[in-house]
This record gives C-alpha cells, sequence and structure tokens, in this order.
C-alpha cells in the first residue's frame, strides 16, 4: 500500500522552469525585491533557484578543517522560482519567457523583445 502512495506523489515529468543557470534575473516579490543577480543552482525537485547576492543568510558554523575558526558565515539561501523573473537582454526589464521552435531547436524568448535568450 504504502509503495503504491509513493508512486501516486513522484510526479511523472521533470518540469520546465523558465529560468535556467546562468540567467540573470529580478526578485518580484519578496523581501528582496527589486534585487538583481544571476542564477547559480536550480534545485529543480524543491523548485528553488539559488540566486548571487539574493536572500543572504547568516550560518554559524563550528571550527572545522575548512574553517578553523568557526564563526558567522554569510551565504546565499534558495529562493522560490515563481519569485524570478528573468531580466529581458535588449530593455533591461523584467520579462515573461516563451518558447518556439527554430528549426530543429526549441528556443526560449523573451516576451517583451521577442529576442531570443
Amino acid at each position: 500500500m504504502s509503495k503504491n502512495k509513493n508512486q501516486q506523489q513522484q510526479k511523472r515529468f521533470k518540469p520546465k522552469y523558465h529560468i535556467q543557470t546562468g540567467d540573470n534575473v529580478v526578485v518580484i516579490s519578496g523581501e528582496d525585491k527589486g534585487s538583481e543577480g544571476r542564477v547559480l543552482k536550480i534545485l529543480t525537485k524543491k523548485g528553488l533557484a539559488i540566486v548571487e547576492g539574493v536572500n543572504i543568510i547568516h550560518k554559524h558554523t563550528k571550527p572545522d578543517a575548512e574553517n578553523p575558526q568557526g564563526g558567522i558565515v554569510k551565504k546565499e539561501a534558495p529562493i522560490n522560482i515563481a519569485k524570478l523573473m528573468l531580466i529581458d537582454p535588449k530593455s533591461g526589464e523584467a520579462t515573461r519567457v516563451g518558447r518556439r521552435k527554430e528549426g530543429n531547436k526549441i528556443v526560449r524568448y523573451a516576451k517583451k523583445s521577442g529576442e531570443v535568450i
């Protein structure tokens, strides 16, 4: 019974997100609203992204081989992908993302300017 329940909870297909690693994004809601940064990593199973310079936390660490003194370390925490919008490469504003077929490839494009990302 429990095996069947786990199969139902798993998603059938990997979700396609509107942002990818390396994209420049802007935060559209929350505490860091309006801040911009580059996407460092996407956590697809949880729907989160780590953005450079956004959602900074203070982590208290014990001394270890890597950090012999220990102390407080500032690092980026994951933020929900729904709170991020891609920055249009042409105008520099937040834009929605579309997908279209060009030849044999599917490419992402900015809806505001129509430019391929």
